[in-house]
């Protein structure tokens, strides 16, 4: 018991690492400041339960699906990069706030947002996603895979209640603190973004280049 206790701990610290809630919640506020209540409960709501089952797809079927169409994290970070660029300098630029939407569009934002880019890369991004494939190879016995998959629903949930505590801040930020909220944010997701590029695109340089 206290063997599988230690194991969770472990497995929930890395996977809290790497999705990061606290980096995530500026963006989602900011995505999120035209809907109601109802609906930032709803965008978070659907995008973690993107993030928990693109996650426990790639626990157990990642590595096959890496082999089969050839791909990397290498590659994922770089397409994590080129999104999460376009996503910042979109939100510099305030194109993501809208005045209204009306409730035809609610549903239809809701689901855009709520998959990509907040579910995917924003929540399960290329490090967490890496990290449940490794975690799930080192972990050979059912009582470890169980263990695997219970860390990755609780973090899930962790994150759920911080975005959802979100709603107390945009009461208190208002309309002009949510713009200014999301042009700092844009600025700093664009950084995150190149870090994660050119972190992608490295090993793809080294391999034309013949650097070792």
């Amino acid at each position: 018991m206290g063997e599988h206790l230690t194991l969770l701990l472990l497995y929930m610290t890395s996977f809290l690492t790497l999705m990061n809630p606290l980096g995530v919640m500026p963006v989602f506020l900011s995505m999120t400041s035209s809907l109601d209540r109802r609906g930032r409960r709803l965008t978070a709501i659907k995008s973690l339960i993107t993030a928990f089952f693109t996650l426990v797809v790639f626990a157990f079927g990642g590595e096959m699906l890496f082999t089969f169409f050839g791909i990397s994290v290498s590659g994922l970070k770089v397409v994590g990069g080129v999104l999460f660029f376009i996503l910042g300098y979109d939100m510099l630029n305030a194109r993501l706030s809208r005045i209204k939407i009306t409730p035809e569009e609610v549903n239809k934002y809701v689901d855009d947002v709520s998959i990509t880019p907040l579910g995917i890369p924003m929540i399960a991004g290329p490090g967490s996603i890496t990290n449940a494939i490794i975690l799930m190879d080192q972990s050979p016995e059912i009582s470890q895979k169980i263990i695997l998959i219970s860390s990755i629903l609780i973090v899930c949930l962790i994150i759920l209640v911080i975005l959802l505590s979100g709603n107390s801040i945009m009461k208190y930020l208002g309309d002009t603190g949510n713009k200014i909220m999301m042009k700092l944010m844009g600025l700093i997701v664009m950084v995150i973004a190149v870090e994660f590029f050119f972190t992608g695109i490295s090993p793809y340089l080294k391999a034309i280049f013949n650097i070792s």
